[in-house]
């Protein structure tokens, strides 16, 4: 049998030696710029380039001297936790003028550096485009003048540009999320949290102001994310007479009684420095945007151009989802005036609490009251659901849960098995037609157990959804889970507080655990994010050479001057090496060299207030299933009852890649290990050679997703119901 040819594309196959890279970051400073100058750095370094900080952004690259200077590992080993930018940043109006950008020319010739990374807004993208436009022109000046000779001018004939976004407005078209934006949403939705508290106790109306310029992205995402009654946005205009309608609103609200992280920038980084290694004089400068869970290349004047006049930002699918979903649940009409469907759909909470959950029930009651429905909400999971705690919930019973934390409804792990009568009976006595399972490993599995009775049981013949709800998010069918986000912030935040805790303390390693169970999500993105030296999981077995071969590394970074070390655990990757066993290891090997700590962080993961992904995550996909069921009842209801038993008809709905997905849940148990309660197939792998490299491990990375530039995506406006 012929052998199969291997047709991956290999991180190692790609050199950047005899390479030199400039990093800049240029504008407004935004947290998580410093995340993206480490990844360009070090990636840059792994692969033979020289990499090259220019402070002060254009204006240090005009100005050259000691404003543009040569970058090292090392240099970049405590960015992480620090805000802004530590390379400065400033705008340059010399920068602007052609007499300034032959200046910058010539101290690029100098150095030898034709690759240019460059972090900031629309400005400075389209200057680094003007700048590449202009090289070839530039050059032959600098030689003109006597500046540089023909063979400098040969050597350095072509400039390279990628671009990332660094702006907390979230204006840039073709990405999601823009490097700051999600740390400015969590700055907001932190002040909303400890003023709502005043508010209901005094019975009064905020007004907030946030920033944004001619983008309304920020009102509007923070609006979705804290329940706001009222938002102003430029790119949705306020109605005549919209003064007095404003004021109803707040008044009926109150008579109802209705009273961090930008570490996404190391993946970018890392995408930016393979973008410049495979350019070439044909290739156009792009900009690396994160769209989904995906790092993609888009064309950089595209972007620029459909930016150009603000109002085309409503025809970004990100923004235009996210003022659909708000329209969808800020405008209440009087009971009178909602239609009728004569449905009752019934929502509960099923697995451990998760961050988000109270948003995403929030968001599935008042969608399915618009539509019509009748609203049911069982307390306490499937163990509720049979003991028959099911009341109707209204409009108004779910006011201000979106910022809280938990499970209000209340969740249990009880599995629905065992319990099929009761259930049953409890459907026929509330006469449910649909059911919205929001939760972790136990509601699919509970899902898929009641969609598996339907032969014996008519009343289970009805439309099912479930959304995944978990911070271990190891559900099978969805890339990420409501209540993940909110965990990797806690686990982030607390290591960049452990690692600050040491800041005088000279070489100390912290070995930290996390939780997860058998799924090596937190554990692994988690490092990615707070810049861990090794991990941890079960996905990836490990022996005692392997603990040793880690020791033995973080050992001989120590004498580089690298002062702190940071090991996750997850909380089941290995039964015998345990967070205690790998603390004594590193205790015993790094005497003389290093210290070391433990922390196991437990439930705090868990625990607090939802992020403003998780809310907004879990108010979108609520509504979402809740269309859903909608249009499942129409299809499934014939001779005056609603029967639905076909496959199609119990799903459960998660993001793939980019887009949200319904799935069968009884097509997805063959992608499943049961055993260890994770997906066979996990995307988030594939980070992890990512992780390695950035710590100064040699190791393989597949990059066959990468290098493909793609259009920008243009939606066409829909008219608002």
């Amino acid at each position: 049998m012929a052998k199969q040819q291997d047709t991956r594309k290999l991180f190692e196959d790609l050199s950047g030696a005899g390479k030199s890279i400039g990093v800049l970051t240029s504008g407004g400073d935004a947290q998580g710029m410093n995340a993206a100058v480490r990844a360009v750095v070090r990636m840059g370094i792994y692969v033979g380039a020289k990499v090259y900080f220019i402070h002060e952004g254009y204006q240090g690259m005009v100005d050259g001297g000691d404003n543009i200077e040569e970058a090292s590992w090392e240099s970049v080993s405590s960015m992480l936790q620090v805000g802004g930018t530590v390379i400065g940043s400033a705008r340059c109006k010399e920068f602007r003028s052609h007499e300034g950008r032959l200046k910058a020319a010539h101290q690029l010739v100098l150095r030898g550096i034709t690759n240019l990374c460059v972090i900031g807004g629309d400005g400075s993208l389209t200057g680094a485009n003007l700048f590449r436009e202009e090289w070839s022109g530039l050059l032959e000046e600098l030689v003109r003048q006597g500046l540089i000779d023909e063979e400098a001018a040969q050597n350095n004939s072509e400039l390279h540009i990628v671009g990332m976004v660094g702006s907390i407005d979230n204006d840039f078209c073709g990405t999601d999320m823009t490097i700051g934006t999600d740390s400015a949403l969590h700055r907001i939705i932190e002040v909303v949290d400890a003023i709502m508290t005043t508010a209901q106790s005094h019975q009064r109306t905020f007004v907030l102001e946030v920033m944004g310029r001619h983008c309304g992205y920020l009102a509007l995402v923070s609006a979705l994310a804290c329940g706001a009654d009222w938002v102003l946005i430029p790119e949705m205009p306020p109605e005549d007479g919209w003064e007095e309608h404003m004021c109803q609103k707040l008044s009926e609200s109150r008579s109802r009684g209705s009273s961090r992280s930008d570490r996404c920038a190391s993946r970018m980084g890392v995408e930016a420095v393979l973008a410049l290694l495979e350019a070439s004089d044909s290739t156009p400068a792009c900009v690396v945007s994160l769209c989904g869970n995906q790092a993609v290349r888009l064309p950089l004047m595209e972007c620029v151009q459909m930016v150009s006049a603000y109002v085309s930002l409503i025809f970004c699918r990100s923004f235009e989802n996210n003022l659909n979903t708000y329209k969808l649940l800020s405008y209440h009409k009087a009971d009178s005036e909602l239609p009728n469907s004569s449905f009752n759909v019934a929502v509960l909470n099923v697995g451990a609490p998760a961050a988000g959950m109270n948003a995403a029930v929030r968001s599935a009651v008042r969608v399915g009251i618009k539509e019509g429905h009748k609203m049911f909400a069982v307390n306490d999971g499937f163990e509720g659901f049979y003991k028959g705690q099911i009341k109707e919930i209204t409009w108004g019973d779910v006011a201000g849960w979106t910022g809280q934390g938990g499970s209000i409804l209340g969740t249990k792990r009880t599995l629905p098995a065992k319990h099929l009568d009761k259930i049953a009976e409890q459907i026929r006595i509330h006469n449910i037609n649909a059911l919205l399972v929001i939760g972790g490993f136990e509601a699919i599995l509970g899902v898929i157990e009641l969609s598996a009775a339907r032969d014996k049981y008519n009343d289970f013949c009805v439309p099912m959804v479930m959304v995944p709800a978990t911070v271990s998010n190891n559900i099978l069918g969805s890339d990420i889970s409501i209540g993940a986000d909110t965990a990797l912030n806690a686990i982030t935040y607390t290591c960049d507080r452990i690692k600050q805790s040491a800041s005088g303390t000279k070489r100390r390693v912290f070995i930290i655990e996390t939780m997860g169970g058998y799924c090596g999500y937190l554990a692994s993105v988690g490092g990615l994010a707070a810049g861990a030296d090794t991990v941890y999981i079960y996905e990836e077995p490990f022996d005692i050479r392997d603990l040793q071969s880690n020791v033995e590394h973080l050992t001989e970074k120590m004498k580089t001057g690298i002062q702190r070390g940071l090991v996750l655990r997850n909380e089941n990757s290995n039964e015998n090496f345990t967070t205690d066993f790998i603390y004594q290891l590193y205790s015993e090997e790094g005497k003389g060299v290093f210290d070391c700590r433990k922390n196991v962080l437990g439930h705090m993961q868990q625990g607090g207030a939802p992020s403003p992904f998780d809310r907004n995550f879990g108010t979108k996909i609520a509504a979402k299933a809740i269309q859903w069921i909608s249009r499942k009842l129409k299809e499934s209801y014939k001779n005056g009852k609603v029967f639905a038993n076909t496959e199609d008809t119990a799903c459960l709905l998660g993001m793939r890649r980019r887009t949200m997905a319904f799935q069968p849940v009884v097509q997805l148990k063959d992608e499943t290990d049961f055993a260890h309660r994770i997906p066979k197939e996990q995307w988030w792998l594939k980070l992890r050679p990512l992780m390695k490299i950035l710590a100064k491990y040699k190791t393989s990375y597949d990059v066959s997703d990468s290098g493909q530039l793609e259009p920008v995506t243009r939606v066409r406006p829909k008219k608002a119901d």
